[in-house]
C-alpha cells in the first residue's frame, strides 16, 4: 500500500503542477502565486514538491519497459 500511496501522491502533485503551468501558458495566471503569494514559503514548498514529484516520475519509464517485456 505504501508504494501505491507514493505513486498516486506523486502523480497528483505533478498533475497539479501541470495544470498550473497550463494556466500560466494559456492565460498568464499563476494559480499557486494567486492562492499563496508570490514566492512565499508555502508557494516555494509547493514548487519544490512538484519538482521532486516530477523527478520521481522518471522512474515510471522503467515500469513501462517492464510492461512491454511482459506482453
Amino acid at each position: 500500500m505504501g508504494n501505491n500511496f507514493l505513486r498516486y501522491s506523486a502523480l497528483t502533485i505533478a498533475l497539479i503542477g501541470a495544470i498550473n503551468w497550463g494556466l500560466i501558458g494559456f492565460f498568464n495566471l499563476n494559480l499557486v502565486s494567486l492562492l499563496f503569494g508570490s514566492m512565499s514559503w508555502i508557494s516555494r514548498i509547493i514548487y519544490g514538491l512538484v519538482g521532486i514529484c516530477g523527478l520521481y516520475l522518471f522512474t515510471f519509464y522503467g515500469l513501462v519497459d517492464q510492461e512491454r517485456e511482459a506482453i
